[in-house]
């Protein structure tokens, strides 16, 4: 197994986990802006070939290491990002009620978005 390497591609709105040439999973994103800035996870996604290696866990402690370095919360509403957001409250930082409450709507604004 080659080594996986985190890549934020923010224009995309994309957290990729890659091994070699290839993704292994993703974390699809948005940057909310208002009422605060807030990077908001919606979907964690591994390929089945990397399945049950970590891939999620590493993607989501790496987004919310992002968020840290730059000094924004989380929103989650990705489900997987939420329950591994509880499971490590020293790494995530519950959000902000009416952060989610604006990641929803920003969401619901967007519905092609994803």
């Amino acid at each position: 197994m080659s080594e996986t390497e985190i890549r934020d591609d923010r224009a995309a709105g994309r957290l990729e986990a890659v091994q070699g040439e290839e993704v292994a999973g993703r974390i699809e994103y948005f940057v909310l802006d208002s009422p605060a800035p807030a990077l908001v996870p919606v979907h964690t996604i591994v390929e089945p070939a990397y399945e049950g290696q970590g891939i999620a866990g590493s993607l989501a402690r790496e987004l919310y290491a992002v968020a840290a370095r730059e000094g924004v919360p989380v929103a989650p509403l990705c489900p997987y990002v939420v329950k591994w957001a509880e499971r490590h409250p020293e790494e995530a930082p519950a959000a902000d009620p009416a952060l989610l409450r604006a990641a929803m709507e920003w969401l619901r604004a967007h519905p092609g978005r994803f």
